[in-house]
């Protein structure tokens, strides 16, 4: 099976022996969908303080298990044709829907730099102090010269890193700087990553990179969990329930959600709900979005749920907002929104959670003002923080646990992590506003968790064997953090 690039004026492409096109990837970035080494060990099954937690533990694990074997039975070619996205002489799969860079990034340094007809070493030493910097202050310094418009210097800062970070290893701060810094490097160079459609194998390898975050660590399981407990508080006794996501993953938090909805009704006696999701997905994640489908109706099937699940693109949403999602009378109504949304299409659709009146809004901030801030230089130390304390997280649950010898750490940085900092650096400085400030605008007011949210939340983070890991709960939010350091934070609002 051919996989289709996306042409650049940078080429990306070198000729085999074959007279073949044969991608050649020129950083870490561009390698995002590659397959790492294979995950090895196994982890041991987790203990939980609580029935709820065991229920959001084995219903995602029984849903990310149905995915990857499903995908492990079908072959690369096979799994495109069923998705109608073969690619042949006269077709095309599509493109990754790239935001366009901002005006500052271009590749041509010497025409925007105003500093231009000196010499880079000379503007160098204006920086030096004659004191090796720590490559921290490198990337902050890098940061500014992007910010700066100071693309010469910023040439010269990227050459001393690339020296210093020539690999994704060391301590969690060395790391998380090296991919910062890739993620810099690519908006410089002003390169188009390409886009290959997915084996069944990759998208398997992203699985199982996402499980093995889930398991390791409880960052992924918090925002589920918080997530889940608000919309069932908030839709509590309704015949028709209807959730509308805007970052959907791989949907394996939405099979705890509908085995918690079923298991309550058993307890009542009476019948469950009618359950309908509504998933705002980029076009690019068709053969996911196929198997989440799959998945989510046989696993509600086996619950005996009714369940409808529909897809709308962000390009229809962006167009159409909320016209764009169909709605029934006499259904309650819950909207999961994330940082992903604000940055595809801006804040301007919160206005319009007025004109459907939703039961509940609630809000998983895995950022933690990563964007929507005045700099880019302030981006960048924000992330580099965060994924700092992530990863230092991460290393702590490995010397614990001991598990795969460090290949499945390498794995969630590959494919859980570095495409969240990719993202980060794309929308880092720009002129945006926060999610705070839309809902304010919107009239929209925090309603806060419920104790049983907060008293579940607590037993799933002591379930965890790191020690490090509390809940705090900050005015209506409840926050993860890692000792001192926020990683994560869930709130609910009502308009």
């Amino acid at each position: 099976m051919k996989l289709p690039l996306v042409s650049s004026q940078n080429s990306l492409y070198s000729i085999d022996n074959s007279g073949g096109n044969r991608y050649e990837p020129k950083s870490v970035l561009e390698i995002r969908r590659s397959p790492p080494s294979p995950i090895t060990g196994n982890s041991s099954e987790l203990n939980s303080f609580d029935h709820n937690t065991n229920l959001l533990l084995s219903s995602e694990d029984n849903f990310e298990d149905g995915m990857i074997n499903q995908f492990e039975e079908w072959d690369s070619d096979s799994l495109m044709r069923e998705l109608g996205l073969y690619d042949d002489s006269s077709k095309s799969a599509y493109p990754l829907d790239l935001p366009d860079l901002p005006s500052f990034f271009h590749s041509d340094f010497q025409t925007l730099n105003p500093y231009s007809n000196q010499n880079v070493f000379d503007l160098m030493s204006q920086h030096d102090d004659g004191n090796e910097f720590d490559f921290r202050d490198e990337l902050i310094l890098l940061a500014e010269c992007v910010e700066t418009q100071s693309f010469q210097l910023a040439q010269v800062i990227l050459a001393r890193l690339n020296q210093r970070l020539r690999s994704p290893i060391g301590r969690p701060i060395q790391r998380a700087a090296f991919y910062f810094k890739e993620a810099i490097q690519c908006l410089l160079t002003g390169l188009t990553r390409s886009f290959q459609t997915c084996t069944s194998y990759e998208i398997v390898q992203v699985i199982k990179s996402h499980k093995m975050f889930s398991t390791v660590s409880p960052i992924p399981l918090f925002s589920s969990f918080t997530a889940n407990q608000a919309i069932l508080d908030a839709v509590d006794g309704a015949m028709n329930v209807h959730v509308i996501d805007f970052d959907i993953g791989f949907g394996g938090q939405w099979a705890s959600f509908l085995k918690a909805v079923a298991e309550k009704a058993e307890a009542r006696k009476v019948n469950p709900p009618a359950v309908r999701i509504t998933a705002v997905v980029s076009e690019e994640y068709q053969p996911e979005s196929r198997l989440i489908k799959n998945n989510l109706h046989q696993f509600s099937s086996d619950l005996n749920l009714r369940f409808e699940m529909d897809f709308v693109s962000i390009r229809a949403f962006e167009y159409a907002s909320f016209k764009s999602i169909k709605f029934m009378n006499g259904e309650k109504t819950a909207v999961l929104l994330s940082p992903t949304i604000f940055r595809r299409v801006g804040s301007g659709f919160v206005s319009d959670l007025r004109l459907i009146s939703p039961n509940v809004v609630v809000y998983v901030d895995a950022e933690l003002n990563g964007y929507a801030v005045p700099s880019f230089r302030q981006t960048v130390i924000n992330g580099l923080k965060l994924y700092t304390a992530t990863l230092e997280s991460l290393e702590a649950a490995n010397v614990v646990g001991g598990v795969g010898g460090g290949e499945w750490l390498k794995s969630i940085e590959m494919f859980v992590l570095l495409p969240k900092i990719t993202a980060t650096v794309e929308y880092g400085g720009r002129n945006l506003t926060s999610w705070r400030e839309a809902f304010d605008m919107a009239g929209m007011r925090a309603v806060g968790m419920s104790r049983f949210a907060e008293s579940q939340a607590e037993c799933l983070v002591r379930r965890v064997q790191v020690r490090g890991f509390h809940v705090v709960k900050q005015q209506t939010e409840m926050v993860l953090c890692w000792h001192d350091r926020p990683l994560v934070a869930t709130s609910a609002w009502t308009c």
